[in-house]
């Protein structure tokens, strides 16, 4: 049987891309989805029997212990968890109302603890090695301006992976994947790419000369889920062209 690979944000953008990958390295993949059934079921039709998406809110703890079980019975106990999903609500600082804050905290940070609390028992019992991969972002090293929520949610991610490493070890190997500007619709928007000037302004700042593909972002993480990270854990792995060199 293929191993199982659990996805939260699995269903779109990056996300998908990761699911898309680990499905052709032979895995069975649940992918979490918060809202976009349309999505869910486009990326079902075209990766097949293999991809099982799942409507789950991962900032509801009471929701993820509930479908974590439910997989765990119906799927088996997974060998890889990705923990994708986020979201942005971005505004300056003396803007962010307590919900804004919260949402972004609940997603982004405390829904990969909730998914790892619920997937990390079975997985040390399991008796094989298992990986953790927490999807983070480059304002979690360095801030930018309107999104102190958004930063300070990764910046947490980062530090949660670092612990993780060190209690889940060494049975689980825990590390973070870090993408920088990467084409998706998110990014187009945010950044007005459609606009040539814009991309232009945004390309001058990365050294390889251009913006990333999801592709890479998905060699990242065979690479991490893969043998040859095997003494790899506690880490961050930056995916961004050189435009930061952390």
């Amino acid at each position: 049987m293929r191993p199982l690979a659990v996805v939260s944000g699995g269903t779109r953008g990056i996300g998908f891309t990761l699911s898309s990958r680990l499905v052709k390295l032979g895995h069975r993949v649940v992918a979490l989805y918060r809202a976009d059934t349309a999505a869910a079921e486009a990326a079902a039709a075209e990766l097949g029997t293999a991809f099982h998406p799942l409507r789950l809110d991962i900032a509801d703890a009471g929701a993820v212990s509930a479908s974590a079980a439910a997989i765990l019975d119906e799927h088996g106990t997974p060998t890889v968890l990705v923990n994708n999903a986020g979201i942005n609500i971005d505004r300056p600082f003396l803007e962010l109302s307590a919900e804004d804050w919260r949402q972004v905290l609940d997603t982004n940070l405390s829904g990969a603890f909730y998914l790892t609390r619920a997937f990390a028992p079975a997985m040390l019992a399991a008796g094989h090695d298992g990986v953790i991969v927490n999807v983070g972002a480059t304002t979690g090293i360095r801030p930018r301006r309107d999104g102190a929520n958004y930063c300070v949610s990764k910046a947490g991610l980062l530090h949660l992976t670092k612990c993780l490493a060190l209690e889940l070890a060494p049975r689980i190997k825990v590390n973070c994947l870090i993408p920088g500007m990467i084409e998706t619709e998110e990014l187009v928007t945010r950044f007005r790419l459609h606009d040539p000037v814009a991309r232009a302004a945004v390309v001058t700042e990365i050294p390889r000369g251009r913006i990333g593909t999801t592709e890479e972002i998905a060699d990242a993480l065979e690479f991490l889920v893969g043998p040859a990270s095997g003494y790899l854990t506690g880490q961050k792995l930056i995916v961004d062209g050189g435009q930061f060199m952390w």
